[in-house]
């Protein structure tokens, strides 16, 4: 009787899966058509830097480094799971905007924004951004195989760990003047903290160099890469509540307490990749753990509907009732993970739910790909990107590439 339960619960989960693949499988390929017809600026080459949710392009708007790194990641590795050439194609044409208007070959580094004709426009160097850079020339790399895409890749690295790195207390200080001198307004956008580390940039940067160390397995990025995960361990969590926390002074002095729970659910998974790729089966065992914690605590931001809130403030106990789509497509991934490290179906169970809620209210079935979010009330966020220097084709086609990959 109870091998028959097993037989049936087993025959459940490979059904349920089986139509997981499928269902991503055709929506990775609807975000791919999606940005093959509408985004080619034909006017000044590359990629419109601003289309709205009606497909409206507005011509005259700037570029960024991190929408351009995005899409030149989200095409190479959608080609490197099934090659196709117009893919290819694609990314190409993302490269070649890239290394022709945003990298700085005077100072180093990428460029924040360039206006619609391609002139430098925010010349900050965000640490974010170059670690977007890396991250997709990397990628770009495995698809491609031209040498001088790894080398700019190494290149940028180098500069990393020169400029931003933090040689007596760890970590990466956030951003610069255009010639790496500090600067005032570290930012990355309005929203954030103005403080000289933080969780979102280093989260990235750990994911670029997990990237890089795939084509480049040089043994002193192997230890940056231990530093980052330990970063995360021993600053990052916070050991009570398993939320992330988001800013930081220079030295690791808390600066906030504000919940993000996309960036919890992100984390877990991204921090287990890091370990894996570099083969570190203490610190895989270890980030285990956490991320089964993080991700339960990632539970109290889920509504009733499986989507996942955007953020919580403890201190006003003010929750932000808005479920922007890179915190669904990360809790896809995540709560996929969490099953993975467990073994507990109910991880499961909150991945296909929160798929489900982005079939029902996040796809734009009309323009096509997906809508920035929702508010409380189940409406379209009003006056938010389809494009745009933070809307990219990354996060969404990121969690269709890596669960495909996983159920495969």
């Amino acid at each position: 009787m109870i091998m028959h339960r097993e037989m049936t619960d087993n025959r459940r989960v490979q059904q349920q899966l089986n139509l997981y693949k499928s269902e991503l499988t055709e929506e990775l390929q609807n975000i791919i058509n999606y940005w093959l017809k509408n985004t080619y600026d034909e006017i000044n080459g590359g990629f419109w830097g601003k289309i709205d949710h009606d497909n409206q392009v507005n011509p005259n708007s700037s570029k960024g480094s991190v929408l351009n790194a995005r899409i030149l990641w989200s095409f190479s590795a959608a080609y490197n799971q099934k090659p196709d050439e117009a893919v290819l194609q694609m990314a190409h044409r993302a490269y070649e905007y890239i290394i022709a208007y945003f990298i700085d070959y005077e100072f180093g580094g990428v460029y924040w924004s360039v206006d619609n004709k391609g002139n430098k426009l925010d010349t900050k160097k965000q640490v974010y951004a170059t670690a977007f850079t890396i991250y997709a020339l990397s990628e770009y790399y495995m698809a491609s195989g031209i040498e001088e895409v790894r080398d700019l890749a190494v290149s940028l690295y180098h500069l990393l760990v020169d400029k931003s790195y933090d040689q007596y207390k760890t970590g990466y200080l956030e951003a610069f003047t255009r010639d790496w001198q500090p600067i005032n307004d570290l930012r990355l956008s309005a929203k954030d903290a103005n403080e000289k580390k933080t969780m979102n940039t280093h989260l990235h940067v750990l994911e670029a160099y997990t990237n890089l160390y795939r084509i480049w397995p040089d043994e002193v990025l192997r230890k940056q890469i231990e530093t980052l995960i330990d970063n995360f361990c021993d600053y990052f969590i916070d050991a009570q509540t398993h939320h992330l926390i988001l800013f930081f002074d220079e030295d690791w002095n808390r600066r906030s307490d504000t919940v993000s729970y996309g960036h919890d659910i992100e984390a877990t998974w991204l921090l287990q990749e890091a370990a894996g790729v570099i083969s570190d089966q203490v610190r895989e065992e270890r980030v285990k753990m956490i991320c089964l914690e993080i991700a339960d605590a990632t539970l109290e931001g889920l509504d009733t509907d499986g989507g996942l809130w955007y953020e919580y403030e403890p201190a006003a106990r003010h929750l932000i009732k808005e479920k922007h789509w890179w915190v669904q497509a990360e809790a896809m991934v995540g709560f996929f993970n969490a099953w993975q490290i467990s073994g507990d179906e109910k991880y499961l169970d909150l991945s296909v739910n929160n798929w489900a809620f982005v079939k029902s209210k996040i796809l734009d079935k009309q323009n096509g790909e997906w809508f920035w979010g929702i508010t409380a009330d189940g409406s379209v966020m009003p006056g938010e990107d389809k494009v745009g220097l933070w809307k990219c084709p990354y996060h969404n086609s990121r969690a269709c590439i890596e669960i495909i990959k996983r159920i495969h």
